[in-house]
């Protein structure tokens, strides 16, 4: 028979561990904050199903759309490790801030060569943060239960 600390150590661990239905649903961007520090306001969704992602979202300047993003694919996680890979790619962008500009982006990949994308993330309650590997992160607010 198990000891109550026991049983409480197996749950907190448990309790502690990320799972993929708890991403699951609609989240909306706040913020999009550069690894410099500086912050930019974003606009959009991001749509976590199973195994499969789908976001789109804009950075506004003054008011003023001056990137767009529309990516999806699937995604793996383990722990608060979570790897993107991205099947789909459509996006322009003006520069912002340290973002560099990049031309008009239309892709298609068979899964053997999409890009692999290693982000970790965290969730508390009804937020979520993602940390890209380019020390970037975006910061959501879940709009939709799973």
């Amino acid at each position: 028979m198990l000891s109550k600390a026991l049983y409480l150590l197996v749950w907190l661990l448990a309790a502690g561990t990320l799972q993929a239905a708890d991403l699951q649903g609609v989240w909306k961007p706040e913020l999009y904050r550069l690894k410099d520090g500086s912050e930019l306001q974003v606009d959009g969704h991001i749509f976590f199903g199973q195994k499969e992602w789908t976001v789109l979202f804009f950075v506004l300047e003054d008011g003023q759309i001056r990137r767009g993003s529309a990516e999806g694919g699937t995604y793996t996680l383990q722990g608060e490790d979570l790897v993107f890979t991205h099947l789909y790619h459509l996006s322009s962008a003006q520069a912002v801030k340290s973002l560099p500009q990049s031309p008009l982006r239309m892709e298609i990949q068979k899964a053997s060569q999409a890009s692999r994308e290693a982000c970790t993330v965290r969730l508390q309650a009804n937020r979520l943060t993602l940390h890209f590997p380019s020390g970037n992160s975006m910061h959501f607010s879940r709009l939709e239960a799973r």
